[in-house]
């Protein structure tokens, strides 16, 4: 007699089977019955984004953690990290010439430990630092952020300069985080603390577009106004979108790990 399944593994086995169009469809639906969900509960949309920044910090203190208890950087893209602390770097620049406020205080927390975590990987477990793996040129990630900065960035009053600078903190931070998925797609493997590292990383830039999307529906579409003309308006909102379902596939299968009681997360050939 067989035992009873799981409700989670035979949903997950259900989905595993569809055609990527309806995992696409499924991916839509489950997103867009959040975000009802988010807007339903949350009255201060503002929080979400508050939210985001704690979830973020979460991810960085389990990181930390591991860096400083098992003395190990295995599986971790100092790349990935080298992006994000450019993106912070020229994000809190923008923030002090062009909107300073509690956001900047958290970018600059956010960076300082970036950096921290940086320092380690670079001059304290550099024997552990998975060279081999992390092999994502940080070239074809920075260079089509800034080329598109250039063509397509605010219409603000500030100068054209922190326009530019803005546009293109905004397209790195949606792909910096390419060269820490190449690294779990070249190891299959991926340990606990980098794993919950990495969902909390998508959960928070999930809140971050849920943020963008109800400030936006909230304001009857006046704050894509705010922001400029143009293609830039588009372009933010594209950024979270694209931030959030890179990492959909791995909080997925991390999701799945989780209930299946797994410690160590094995991702299938494909997948990030």
């Amino acid at each position: 007699m067989k035992a009873p399944r799981r409700p989670i593994h035979a949903v997950s086995t259900w989905v595993k089977r569809q055609p990527p169009k309806v995992k696409a469809f499924l991916a839509v639906v489950a997103g867009m019955t959040v975000l009802v969900l988010l807007r339903a509960i949350v009255h201060d949309h503002d929080n979400l984004f508050v939210a985001a920044e704690a979830v973020h910090a979460i991810g960085i203190s389990v990181l930390i953690y591991k860096l400083t208890k098992e003395k190990t950087c295995a599986g971790i893209s100092l790349k990935s990290q080298e992006l994000t602390a450019l993106f912070l770097a020229v994000r809190l620049y923008c923030s002090f010439v062009m909107e300073y406020d509690i956001h900047t205080l958290l970018d600059l927390a956010t960076l300082a430990t970036t950096l921290w975590v940086i320092f380690m990987i670079r001059f304290k477990l550099e024997s552990s630092y998975m060279e081999d793996k992390d092999n994502c040129s940080v070239y074809y990630v920075g260079i089509p952020c800034a080329a598109l900065a250039l063509l397509i960035h605010p219409s603000t009053s500030h100068h054209l300069i922190n326009r530019i600078f803005w546009a293109f903190c905004v397209y790195l931070e949606a792909v910096s985080v390419l060269p820490q998925l190449r690294v779990m797609q070249n190891t299959q493997i991926v340990e606990p603390f980098t794993a919950h590292y990495v969902f909390a990383l998508g959960v928070a830039r999930f809140l971050s577009c849920a943020h963008w999307i109800l400030q936006v529906l909230d304001s009857n579409g006046h704050l894509l106004v705010a922001l400029g003309h143009g293609l830039w308006p588009s372009m933010v909102l594209i950024s979270e979108v694209v931030q959030t379902f890179i990492l959909a596939d791995f909080c997925y299968y991390y999701v799945k790990s989780v209930f299946g009681g797994q410690l160590v997360l094995r991702l299938p050939s494909g997948v990030v």
